[in-house]
């Protein structure tokens, strides 16, 4: 199927992810109801073998664990077959090295979208290509689209970046905070705007001493996961 006969359409944060089955390198999957309750990850590459894809697996599998411990399932795609994926994984896992990183075994799957109906539903290409561009989507444990990355095949995602940003959203779920520019986990958050005039005023009027507030709409206060 070439690219011209899919409707590609990229799905919009708050939208439910676009549902699909798939064969992966860890068998089939039901998407994302299979993952119901933990965050997802979800990212395309533009095909197996190539180099900069190569170091981006080697990295998310050098960070499964920290994603893991986060609620967090991590799925790859792209449009090549499961044996191209099987000889790639291996491929990594005996012969590439990156970072100090070799003999890396890429743990979480990898979808197969031959027939490239799973990149037509997520927007994964882009222009004139016949390839996924370097898609990635955030998803919560509802199924609802978080977040949306798209770089081009030339240039790596930094996952330090994905996993902060990761990290922030699930601060947001947890604890009804906003995150500034730059943030970092432990860094303090922002409380939620007043809904009310009562209740900017009363924040002015009678300010929490644990909190910095520059205005009623500009209030910082500790990160709330370092007391949790």
């Amino acid at each position: 199927m070439t690219p011209e006969k899919i409707n590609i359409r990229i799905p919009l944060i708050g939208e439910p992810a676009p549902e699909f089955t798939a064969k992966t390198t860890a068998g089939n999957i039901h998407f994302p109801h299979d993952f119901q309750g933990q965050y997802i990850i979800l990212f395309s590459h533009p095909a197996d073998f190539t180099p900069i894809c190569s170091t981006e697996f080697m990295l998310f599998a050098n960070l499964y664990k920290e994603f893991k411990a986060l609620n967090t399932q991590i799925i790859g795609l792209s449009a090549d077959s499961l044996y191209s994926h099987i000889a790639w994984l291996r491929t990594i896992q005996e012969k590439l090295e990156y970072e100090g990183l070799k003999h890396i075994t890429v743990p979480f799957p990898v979808i197969v979208d031959t027939s490239q109906e799973i990149i037509g539903k997520y927007g994964m290409i882009h222009g004139d290509n016949d390839f996924p561009t370097r898609a990635l989507f955030i998803i919560d444990p509802k199924g609802t689209i978080r977040a949306s990355m798209f770089y081009p095949m030339y240039n790596g995602r930094n996952l330090e970046e994905v996993k902060r940003l990761l990290i922030a959203i699930q601060r947001h779920d947890k604890f009804a905070v906003a995150t500034p520019a730059n943030w970092h986990p432990g860094d303090p958050v922002i409380k939620r705007i007043p809904r009310t005039f009562e209740e900017a005023n009363a924040r002015m009027v009678t300010p929490d001493p644990s909190e910095m507030c520059y205005d009623w709409f500009s209030c910082f206060q500790a990160d709330p996961e370092l007391d949790s």
